[in-house]
């Protein structure tokens, strides 16, 4: 029991603190609210003071911002109403200016007007004066003929005639002076540029022929070429393609052949031969054909020396050969290696004046005459022959146009054609660069003074310097000399409508009257 007792007393104890514990944290529990709603009262006035501080700052802010840009948005109105006041101004201003102009232009009018007036009145003065001539006119042409005893028509139709003939006989002098001055100017450009390519282009000429001569040091060295019952001779024509012609000429054989490079191989072993002393047909064949390699790798060094001295690039192999072979060959006499290169030095300086592609110019300028060189036989003519093979050897379409039209075989599609085709023509022209035949010549001649013989009135005609003048004697009694401009004007251009011919010819009428008597 007394356990019990315990228990229950101490039990009875633990309630009683437990209550007496809850009191107390009660208690503690309302002071500590208390003391935050204290607490949390005092920030809120703190922050609703703060708040109303900062409200306070921030309106006053935002009334000097406005205050600012009220002030801006014045100063800009205030600018613009400035510039229409001004516009304004300047209207009111260009409206009294229009308004005197008007004022003027009235005046103007008014005195215009009044002007007009007095024209119309003098018009009528004039023409009343004009009807007053007429009818003196018509009154003394009465008279005249009267007097004369011959009407106004048929004087009017004498005089219209002489009028005619003498007008006729002038036009013929000035026409001359007037042809020559229009072509002096439609060619002026054209002449200027030329003569500057020719001016500019410096070149040497030699003379090609189909023969060639070798010299000996003796006749006796003739009997060595020809060789025992001529095998030697034989053996030399058969390996070198040409003709060995030994004659009476002294110290001199011939070698003749169509072909100038097989000429030069021939040439070129003889030397070798009679230089070693040993001449029979095996040591001749061992060197012509020495001879041919070294003439090949010549042509193909002259070839590369050309081009790289013209400036010309990317040419093909063949090509630069079949140009090193022009070294060797001539078109009328006339050097064709030195005709192409000419030719190419005249078609860049042209090209160049012209502001046209100077490196196709030259190019098609050296290679223009290049279908006259090719080693095989062909029935094509060497323009279109050229023509092929640059298309061949891949150069350009305006080459292979320019090197194809330069002899009007095919129509010009590029601007560098016609250049070519003009410098193709005054590298031949020049004199001294080709040699023309006495029968070409001589029928030239010819032809001039049958042309001038053809007139009436013409007794004999003489071609002279060379037929770069015509001399013509007419009869005194059958021309005149009104007759004999008129001549000289119709023969020239006839020769220039009908005759081809390099340079001018000056044609010469001579008409003289002499009187001839005897004393016996």
């Amino acid at each position: 029991m007394d356990i019990i007792s315990v228990l229950i007393g101490l039990a009875a104890g633990l309630a009683i603190g437990a209550a007496l514990a809850a009191v107390l944290i009660k208690g503690k529990h309302k002071k500590l609210i208390e003391d935050a709603e204290k607490d949390a009262s005092r920030i809120l006035d703190e922050a609703r003071k703060e708040g109303e501080a900062i409200k306070r700052d921030k309106i006053l802010e935002a009334k000097e911002k406005f205050l600012q840009k009220k002030a801006e948005f014045e100063e800009i109105v205030n600018n613009k109403n400035r510039k229409l006041e001004n516009r304004e101004k300047g209207l009111r201003d260009r409206e009294k200016n229009i308004s005197r102009e008007k004022e003027n232009l009235k005046q103007k009018e008014e005195e215009i007007e009044s002007i007009r007036e007095n024209l119309t009145q003098q018009l009528e003065i004039v023409q009343l004066k004009r009807q007053e001539l007429e009818k003196q006119h018509e009154e003394h042409i009465r008279k005249l003929e009267k007097i004369a005893r011959i009407t106004a028509e048929e004087a009017r139709k004498d005089l219209i005639e002489q009028l005619k003939e003498e007008a006729r006989t002038r036009s013929m002098a000035q026409i001359k002076d007037i042809i020559e001055e229009a072509k002096l100017k439609a060619n002026k450009e054209a002449k200027k540029i030329i003569i500057q390519a020719i001016q500019r282009t410096a070149a040497e000429h030699t003379i090609e022929n189909t023969v060639s001569v070798f010299n000996l040091e003796s006749d006796d060295q003739k009997g060595q070429i020809i060789g025992r019952e001529g095998r030697n001779i034989r053996a030399i024509e058969a390996a070198t393609g040409v003709e060995i012609i030994v004659d009476d000429t002294p110290e001199a054989i011939v070698i003749s052949g169509y072909d100038p490079v097989r000429r030069e191989i021939a040439r070129l072993s003889l030397q070798r031969l009679f230089a070693d002393g040993r001449i029979h047909p095996a040591r001749i064949e061992e060197v012509v054909a020495k001879t041919r390699k070294q003439i090949d790798e010549e042509i193909m060094e002259i070839g590369e020396r050309t081009v790289i001295e013209l400036g010309i690039h990317g040419l093909h192999p063949a090509l630069v050969k079949m140009v090193g072979r022009m070294r060797f060959r001539s078109s009328y006499g006339q050097n064709l290696l030195q005709h192409s290169r000419e030719t190419a030095n005249l078609c860049a300086l042209m090209a160049a004046e012209l502001g046209l592609n100077v490196k196709l110019a030259k190019r098609a300028g050296l290679l223009h005459d290049i279908g006259k060189v090719p080693e095989e036989d062909t029935e094509l003519t060497h323009a279109i022959l050229g023509m092929k093979l640059c298309q061949k050897y891949g150069e350009h379409k305006a080459v292979c146009n320019a090197v194809g039209a330069h002899h009007d075989e095919i129509d010009m599609e590029y601007l560098i054609s016609p250049i070519v085709q003009a410098c193709d023509a005054i590298s031949g022209s020049r004199p001294g660069a080709r040699r023309e035949t006495m029968q070409n010549y001589l029928n030239r001649i010819k032809e001039l003074e049958t042309v001038a013989l053809s007139y009436e009135g013409v007794e004999k005609a003489y071609a002279m310097q060379a037929g770069r003048e015509l001399r013509v004697i007419v009869s005194a009694d059958n021309v005149s000399d009104k007759k004999a401009e008129e001549l000289s004007f119709e023969i020239s251009e006839k020769i220039q409508n009908e005759m081809q011919y390099p340079g001018q010819i000056k044609v010469t009428v001579i008409r003289e009257k002499r009187a001839v008597s005897f004393a016996k």
